[in-house]
């Protein structure tokens, strides 16, 4: 698993590439600097490379270190400490910049699917397809957002919509089972969860099923067994629905009547989907403690312990005002 260098407790150390590659052949070239973008690194200067420090990043470069030699070029690869110059903010800043072009390309593409497919009742392109493609792509670049650029939040928010759709569904609506139903389920859901899932599990072990037993899976092609319920996840029974997360879905169709929920489902609707539309002047802030938690918690049980304690406060707040 590639370590997550936004952790306050990884050290500011580099890895830099400096290379020369002969004129020809000209293809080596490309194929280094391909290599280099793949992953991750960026240049500070002409055939100077920088990556943070770290196991997999160091196997990276040095296996590009020997095909710069295999093609006849000068090359070393030095560790350090900056000392002068640029400062540590500012290289990460560099890398952030990199990753949000490269996550804004992801989001124009889904926009432009979206678009088209909403004009066409048959799309001309696949739509599981089209989106495999984007998410295998959206995966790799997640792997070498290395500071956690902000642009990966909205492009998996206009995945996880397209994912959700009917046009990838190619049905209606799942019937939603009646609130009796809701009581002792295996509720399932994808690995590597994010807000809208943090929430929604929150949601359920507190208010809709105490006894629920929760699940995480590889976000394709899961089959429910007995007992289970999908959510916030394709073809799942709890989900997104035109402009609703699975966090206010789930509250609809549970049938909790709660204010404070209410606004809890409607924080989770602007963080998730990045559309701005309730605004409420605490999204900001609750947005930043997700980001951590997400960046510093690398497995799912540990992301919702923290979630839980986090969600509980927020409804504590939000419960107290509305009784005032």
């Amino acid at each position: 698993m590639q370590t997550r260098l936004g952790n306050p407790n990884v050290s500011d150390h580099w890895l830099m590439l400096v290379h020369q590659l002969p004129s020809r052949p000209a293809y080596a070239r490309v194929k280094i600097w391909r290599r280099l973008k793949d992953a991750g690194a960026i240049s500070l200067r002409n055939a100077v490379y920088v990556l943070p420090n770290s196991e997999e990043n160091r196997a990276s470069l040095a296996a590009i270190l020997r095909e710069i030699e295999s093609h006849g070029g000068d090359v070393m690869l030095i560790q350090g400490e900056v000392v002068e110059g640029l400062r540590n903010d500012q290289l990460r800043a560099h890398f952030n910049a990199a990753r949000e072009l490269e996550y804004r390309e992801i989001a124009d593409e889904l926009r432009r699917l979206s678009q088209a497919w909403k004009k066409r009742k048959v799309p001309k392109t696949d739509p599981g397809q089209a989106l495999s493609r984007i998410s295998q792509r959206l995966a790799a670049l997640n792997r070498i957002d290395f500071f956690c650029a902000s642009g990966r939040v909205a492009a998996e928010a206009l995945l996880a919509r397209l994912e959700h759709s009917h046009i990838m569904r190619g049905a209606p609506t799942l019937e939603a089972p009646a609130p009796t139903d809701f009581r002792n389920k295996t509720w399932v859901t994808r690995q590597d969860i994010h807000v809208d899932r943090i929430a929604s599990a929150w949601l359920i072990t507190r208010f809709i099923d105490r006894g629920a037993t929760l699940k995480f899976v590889p976000g394709k092609n899961y089959k429910p067994l007995a007992g289970e319920y999908r959510y916030d996840m394709q073809d799942g029974e709890f989900t997104h629905e035109g402009d609703n997360c699975s966090f206010e879905v789930l509250l609809q169709r549970s049938g909790v009547g709660n204010p404070a929920l209410k606004i809890i489902g409607e924080i989770i609707h602007d963080i998730d989907l990045s559309d701005g539309k309730f605004g409420h002047p605490q999204t900001a802030g609750i947005a930043h403690v997700i980001s951590g938690i997400c960046r510093t918690q690398g497995s799912d049980t540990a992301r919702l312990e923290r979630g839980r304690e986090l969600f509980d406060d927020i409804y504590e707040q939000f419960r107290r005002r509305k009784e005032r």
